[in-house]
């Protein structure tokens, strides 16, 4: 009798965790795009990276709640949605801080919106948090997991290698296409050749189109300083 092959990602290990984000990264800017459509009247790209539709913020928060997981099993909905609401939130706002301060961009502003915490968070996308971790919890982790573990190992290994490596670089690319363009905002001259291939592949119009919803802070006209205001590239 022939032994079952092994499953190359039963229980928690990286392999699981890799498909967890790359998953949650591509649904969850697929999710935005559809919002933003709908809510918005227009198609944009709502991906962190230069190539593919992936969300970073979304494959992160996919991970913590995986390894948050063993935790919240066994507790209460409400505990679990409360515990979202929470942990999302702070995770939420501390994105949109990281970004501003190590890209100096915003990718989203909830200004506009009732309830806010400086336009980085806000109540409402706070308990869509608890609700997207009560649904992962109780309902979308387990099914996804079986789906992950059903890969056979000879493919699956090989496969999340190649697909981390592809990840790795278009992060770290498109880490440093931001990081430039940021640069260039300031008016910071390129110093070397990757500053160069940078300004040359990723000029300020690639990139204005690539994250549309991108917001600079707004420079007061009379001394050139930055504001405490955030606006579009585009305006």
């Amino acid at each position: 009798m022939e032994q079952q092959e092994e499953t190359f990602a039963k229980g928690y290990n990286f392999y699981k965790i890799f498909w967890i984000f790359l998953i949650l990264a591509l649904a969850g800017d697929l999710i935005e795009v559809v919002f933003c459509r709908f809510s918005m009247g227009r198609w944009m790209s709502r991906s962190s990276l230069l190539y593919g539709q992936f969300s970073i913020v979304w494959g992160m928060a996919g991970v913590l709640l995986t390894i948050l997981l063993k935790r919240m099993q066994g507790k209460k909905d409400l505990y679990i949605f409360l515990g979202g609401t929470v942990l999302g939130g702070l995770y939420e706002y501390f994105c949109c801080m990281g970004t501003e301060y190590i890209f100096g961009v915003r990718f989203w502003d909830y200004s506009k919106y009732s309830l806010n915490f400086q336009g980085r968070i806000n109540l409402l996308f706070c308990f869509f948090w608890g609700m997207i971790a009560l649904l992962w919890v109780r309902n979308l982790y387990p099914r996804i997991s079986r789906q992950i573990e059903r890969i056979p190992s000879k493919v699956g290994k090989p496969l999340t290698w190649a697909m981390a490596v592809l990840m790795t670089v278009n992060i770290c690319l498109s880490a440093s296409a931001l990081a430039r363009f940021s640069e260039r905002q300031n008016r910071v001259e390129a110093e070397g050749k990757v500053d160069e291939f940078l300004d040359e592949c990723y000029p300020d119009g690639w990139m204005i189109q690539r994250y549309s919803n991108m917001k600079l802070r707004s420079t007061d006209p009379l001394n050139g300083e930055r504001t405490g205001s955030w606006t579009s590239p585009l305006s």
